[in-house]
């Protein structure tokens, strides 16, 4: 399992959006793809789902140019689950994740036993078996989340690419999300989400894509590329990258760290044990 985007190009009429954009991504890896608002990381998904058509460039899945496939073709080998989804029909959840399997499926047909064990096997996955027969409407943003993951897998995709699924969660949910999402890599799936938080991308992401002004301004393991510059280039301000171990990182304000030292007095002390950071991890 294999995605390769090859210098990618696209512009909208006249307004240049990605500037040569290539990565690689390998079976079992979370991409993280880092960057300001605007910065083309909406542009590039929809490059690699076939909805937009680059002007230079390829996206390569499994030895295969994007080019050379069909809608069905792409559908068995790549999922999407959006930031956010409002239903506007009461499907219930199991309904929700059945809609998945239709990319296994001929035009016309409908789910056949094969598809419904499919679905349900789904939701065990996901661990939210207890929801199928729930309205997708009525269940909280974390676990429609959840569903659309679900739903991915039910379409038997081995690539899902995710746009800031844990944006809108709290923090719980977050940790939950992207808990499930790295036991996805670990069963073999290749994920990439775009994201806003550093911190989360370093500590889950096998690899982070860091895009500024529609190009690539750093491509590799979090701990080899994020610093105090890099984040302060993207974010366009100074920020402090604190390394707490391995890949646990802080990103404070400089501004708001020199205060915090400043007044380190009033801060409790807590040792930065490898017991501690190894509890953050599980």
């Amino acid at each position: 399992m294999s995605l390769k985007i090859d210098n990618i190009y696209f512009s909208y009429k006249n307004h240049p959006v990605l500037k040569g954009v290539s990565f690689e991504a390998g079976k079992g890896e979370l991409i993280s793809v880092l960057g300001p608002n605007g910065v083309g990381k909406s542009t590039l998904f929809k490059c690699i789902l076939g909805l937009l058509k680059p002007e230079q460039g390829d996206v390569i899945i499994n030895g295969t140019s994007l080019k050379e496939m069909t809608p069905a073709m792409l559908a068995r080998e790549i999922a999407y689950i959006p930031q956010f989804h409002n239903p506007v029909f009461s499907y219930t959840v199991f309904d929700m994740v059945l809609m998945g399997t239709t990319a296994q499926m001929s035009k016309l047909s409908v789910p056949k036993e094969e598809q419904m064990k499919y679905a349900e096997e789904a939701l065990k996955i996901l661990d939210i078996y207890h929801l199928k027969d729930r309205n997708y409407a009525n269940i909280s943003g974390g676990e429609r989340q959840m569903t659309l993951i679900a739903r991915a897998i039910a379409q038997q995709a081995k690539i899902l690419i995710m746009d800031e699924p844990s944006a809108s969660l709290d923090f719980g949910n977050k940790i939950r999300l992207m808990k499930t999402v790295r036991t996805l890599t670990n069963n073999g799936y290749t994920v990439i989400q775009s994201t806003h938080d550093p911190e989360q991308a370093c500590f889950y992401s096998s690899k982070i894509l860091a895009m500024y002004d529609g190009q690539n301004l750093a491509f590799g393991r979090p701990p080899d590329i994020i610093d105090s510059r890099l984040i302060s280039k993207l974010y366009g301000m100074d920020i402090d990258v604190i390394n707490l171990d391995r890949q646990v990182i802080s990103c404070v304000p400089k501004d708001l760290h020199r205060m915090n030292k400043e007044l380190s007095w009033l801060t409790p002390k807590f040792p930065e044990t490898e017991e501690t950071i190894q509890n953050l991890s599980e």
